[in-house]
């Protein structure tokens, strides 16, 4: 049974309010006649008086019966009144009338039927009556589903469906799919609170709703802070960023809210309508981490790395099978002393491939998590990294921690905790050997819940670095909050380091705040015998990078802990 099926059913022994309008008695009374068994009956004499009684018993009328020609306000006028209200048009109106060639303009004008004077035939008003109600309260109970209760705009499911009749009606017509991203729309949240996020969600569906309108197309919220569009082609989207941005800049004066939108130009409609919103997110993929593009095209570029992407999806599972990831070691050391120390390793996972060769992780790690896949692939180098401390210490008699990442899905994994502990505790080596790397950005994911994961896993033993710090993400009051035990310098703060350079005032600035929370610093991509030196007169505390050793497999990384035993 449907949504509108159990509804009518719920209401099946409910009488329903008509309103008769008719300036004759004797038509008021024989509709009266006609209809008083099976509905509650308003009478009105005039338009006038009808317009009167349809404001004042708004909620409880479940059609009007109107005649047209009226003294004091005719049938039409009452129409365009009704028309002119978004709460009122809901309410259905057969006309009355005796005139045939008034009928069209009357359905024109918002009218969803007509019977025909002198009343002759009860059966045939009292059918008509009946589906009128019925199909109007069905559409009621449609349009309270398809909309987003927050923004007013389709939900996804809707959106697909209307997309793709106007498909249907002009398949020749070219159109574009496009998505609309708030860029970090979590800080809004954080920073404003929820309301304020949510007015800005508003705001935004506001102008996308106008947009499309405009264009003749549609718009729907997709999910969290992602809008959908599909609209007649056009060949540039720059006003459309414009005008949501100067809306946002009216909402919230001097807030630098940004969007990026992807477009798929010219879809292909043999393409299912999902996918080509899909291809529109792709190409909007890489505008996250860019502070000057607005706009990406999905092209025959997007395409290639699409069906690349697919290709290192379908075979993860094959490749963790065959030993095709290897993990590598960078190390890391301790600057603090007049000599360089070595302090610990990070492990880093790289995927020689039978026949694409090497595959940079910058490829394949970002199609894992986008997908949920990185947990498989992260759980894998935990228990190398694991073993690989305990071969080690073996070997040498040395302990050498090794610093391994967690990413927003590990840590939202159910039992991943006691995954964690297990291969600790498999491998016979310490809680704090195994140091847990979480990006700065991680934290503010469901922070709450994060922190709490994280404040328990140190409880256990485990230390914590947070990793890619100063990318912008969190502010000193989330700083405060965070379970930390090192921040680990985002590296575009340490790669164009030199004496002279901003970048130096903004890693002293991070180490004062490191200090202020008492954890030790980690710079990584450190090139040159300047940039040590200069991150050690900043106070850093420990140094990674090719100025040491580019990452290594196991075996060569055995050089390091040799010299260092000698």
């Amino acid at each position: 049974m449907s949504l509108a099926e159990r509804e009518n059913a719920r209401l099946n022994g409910v009488r329903r309010t008509v309103l008769v309008v008719d300036d004759e008695p004797i038509n008021r009374n024989l509709l009266g006649y006609m209809l008083g068994n099976d509905y509650d009956i308003v009478f009105a004499e005039n338009g006038k008086e009808a317009w009167d009684t349809v404001c004042e018993r708004r909620t409880e009328l479940s059609l009007i019966l109107l005649d047209l020609l009226m003294p004091e306000m005719d049938g039409f006028q009452v129409l365009e009144l009704l028309k002119a209200d978004d709460e009122l048009r809901r309410i259905p109106v057969i006309v009355s009338t005796s005139e045939k060639k008034e009928e069209v303009k009357s359905l024109q004008m918002g009218a969803v039927d007509f019977i025909h004077k002198p009343f002759d035939a009860p059966e045939v008003i009292m059918a008509r009556v009946r589906r009128s109600i019925e199909l109007a309260e069905d559409a009621s109970i449609i349009n309270a589903t398809e909309t987003d209760a927050l923004t007013g705009l389709y939900i996804k499911e809707y959106f697909y469906e209307y997309s793709n009749r106007a498909d249907r009606y002009a398949p020749d017509k070219p159109m574009d799919a496009a998505v609309v991203n708030i860029n970090r729309f979590h800080l809004v949240n954080e920073l404003r609170g929820r309301a304020g996020g949510n007015e800005v969600l508003r705001t935004v569906a506001d102008y996308l709703r106008g947009a499309a309108v405009e264009a003749a197309g549609y718009a729907c919220r997709g999910e969290a802070d992602a809008f959908y569009l599909y609209l007649p082609h056009r060949e540039s989207y720059e006003d459309l960023v414009g005008g949501v941005t100067a809306a946002l800049e009216t909402l919230i004066h001097g807030a630098h809210i940004s969007v990026r939108v992807g477009v798929y130009s010219n879809v292909d409609k043999s393409v299912p309508i999902d996918q080509r919103f899909d291809r529109a997110n792709l190409a909007s993929a890489p505008l996250r981490s860019s502070y000057e593009s607005r706009v990406a095209i999905y092209d025959e570029k997007t395409h290639e790395r699409e069906l690349y992407n697919e290709r290192l999806l379908e075979e993860m599972d094959e490749a963790l099978a065959t030993n095709q990831f290897k993990v590598f070691y960078q190390p890391k050391y301790d600057i603090t002393g007049d000599k360089p120390v070595l302090c610990s390793a990070e492990a880093l996972v790289r995927w020689i491939h039978p026949e694409l060769g090497f595959i940079s992780p910058g490829d394949f790690i970002p199609a894992f998590e986008e997908h949920g896949l990185i947990n498989k692939l992260d759980l894998y180098v935990w228990r190398e990294a694991a073993a690989q401390i305990r071969r080690w210490r073996d070997k040498f008699g040395m302990t050498v921690p090794v610093s391994v990442n967690v990413s927003r899905v590990d840590l939202q994994t159910v039992n991943f905790e006691s995954e964690l502990v297990n291969i600790v505790k498999e491998n016979g080596i310490s809680f704090s050997d195994l140091l847990l790397e979480i990006t700065e950005s991680a934290y503010t994911e469901n922070e709450e819940s994060i922190v709490k994961t994280v404040a328990q896993l140190r409880e256990t033993g485990f230390k914590i670095e947070m990793d890619d710090f100063g990318s912008g993400y969190s502010s000193l009051n989330m700083l405060t909050a965070m379970p930390i035990d090192a921040l680990k310098l985002d590296m575009r703060f340490v790669r164009h380091l030199t004496a002279d350079s901003k970048d130096i005032r903004m890693v002293q600035l991070m180490v004062d705040i490191a200090g202020f929370l008492s954890v030790p610093v980690i710079a990584e991509g450190v090139e040159t015998e300047e940039q040590v030196q200069l991150l050690r007169e900043c106070g850093c505390d420990v140094v990674q990078g090719y100025y040491f050793s580019k990452p290594v497999p196991a075996d060569d990384f055995e050089k390091f802990i040799t010299r260092e035993k000698e």
